[in-house]
């Protein structure tokens, strides 16, 4: 009886917009599809002419190559680098996106994302702090981890700022989303300081691994970090579409939600950590991308409303094409120099999230 009161929530919940399942699992389906052609363009775009038809064909067919030499190279530049690039973007981007659905979700509030819960933050902090003290105080732990230092110090630095926050908001038992908002702005804002200084403590070259850094990249994916990052963001992410029901209902308000039978302390918890854990490691091996989060949610929810059981696999897989997109467009623009991809994320979603606030505002109308 219990979910069929949910269920039936939720519908009226969604009455403003109209029931759009079969909508949803229409623009679902095409999202399939440009992702695949996303993934397809991103092995077969870059400054290298190699051609990652002929790998493919060679790995399929097991045909012996008229050129050793050329398959040779097209296999290196397809296979280890191409290819981890294009799994990286695909975790990041769905990443980005489905945690703004849940952090939008939670907080009751379209303009929430993970950087309210300072992530980001704290991920900037920690990898900051190994470029700067790297080779001074914290010299002994960048010559015990080598080449992964940099990206678990900023996966710890987000755990940590996430676990304070936590430990601020929870009383008794419960989290107080409210004091979690506030609390996760100023503990961002201590730490963006923190930040700041080592910033002004930085080298030139150090300033400039910061600047590229915080912009975003994928440049620097490689199977080890993925094997390093994937047992972290995979998890995280196939738990997220089990808090859909959860949060649809939250969508009623927190005492609604709970005279509904909907566990709202674990679902928070599972929510936060889920977030965290998957947004940290994100940020930890490609830097600052913006307007992912934001930006996608609110794309799907004109088109298919705000069921979060459709709304979240639809993020992750239209995060996962506007990232592998971009970052076609920051390889080859500039080739064979390389477009940091969050300047090309932030040039595109930037006007489009002005849109969405004078729309709502009715300033436009298109």
């Amino acid at each position: 009886m219990a979910e069929q009161s949910i269920a039936g929530q939720e519908v009226r919940a969604m009455a403003a917009d109209g029931d759009r399942s079969a909508r949803a699992r229409t623009v679902i389906l095409l999202l399939s599809l440009a992702l695949a052609l996303s993934v397809f363009l991103s092995l077969t775009s870059g400054a290298s002419d190699a051609s990652a038809v002929r790998v493919i064909r060679v790995w399929l067919t097991g045909a012996v190559p008229v050129d050793a030499a050329l398959a040779a190279r097209d296999q290196l530049i397809v296979y280890d680098i191409r290819m981890p690039r294009v799994l990286l973007g695909v975790l990041i981007g769905a990443t980005l996106a489905v945690s703004g659905a849940v952090m939008q979700g939670l907080f009751r509030n379209p303009l929430a994302d993970p950087g309210l819960i300072g992530v980001s933050a704290g991920s900037s902090l920690g990898a900051v702090a190994i470029i700067v003290l790297g080779t001074t105080w914290l010299a002994p732990v960048t010559l015990a981890l080598g080449t992964l230092a940099l990206p678990l110090a900023a996966f710890f630095g987000g755990l940590a700022v996430t676990s304070l926050l936590y430990a601020i908001a929870t009383r008794h038992g419960r989290t107080s989303v409210a004091t979690m908002l506030l609390a996760g702005l100023a503990i961002a804002a201590l730490a963006m300081a923190l930040t700041g200084i080592l910033i002004f403590m930085a080298d030139d070259r150090q300033l400039r691994d910061l600047t590229f850094w915080q912009l975003g990249s994928l440049a620097g994916a490689t199977w080890p970090k993925i094997g390093t990052v994937g047992p972290v963001i995979v998890p995280a992410l196939a738990t997220m579409p089990f808090l859909s029901r959860g949060l649809n209902a939250l969508a009623l308000g927190e005492a609604t939600a709970g005279h509904l039978g909907i566990p709202l302390q674990r679902l928070k918890y599972t929510a936060i950590i889920g977030v965290s854990a998957a947004v940290g490691a994100s940020v930890a091996v490609s830097g600052g991308i913006g307007f992912i989060g934001i930006v996608v949610p609110h794309l799907l929810r004109l088109a298919i409303g705000p069921d979060n059981r459709y709304l979240l696999p639809a993020s992750a897989l239209l995060g996962a094409s506007l990232l592998l997109l971009a970052d076609a467009v920051a390889r080859t623009i500039v080739a064979p120099a390389e477009l940091p991809i969050g300047i090309v994320t932030a040039v595109a979603g930037a006007p489009f999230f002005l849109w969405i606030l004078l729309r709502k505002r009715g300033i436009v109308d298109l």
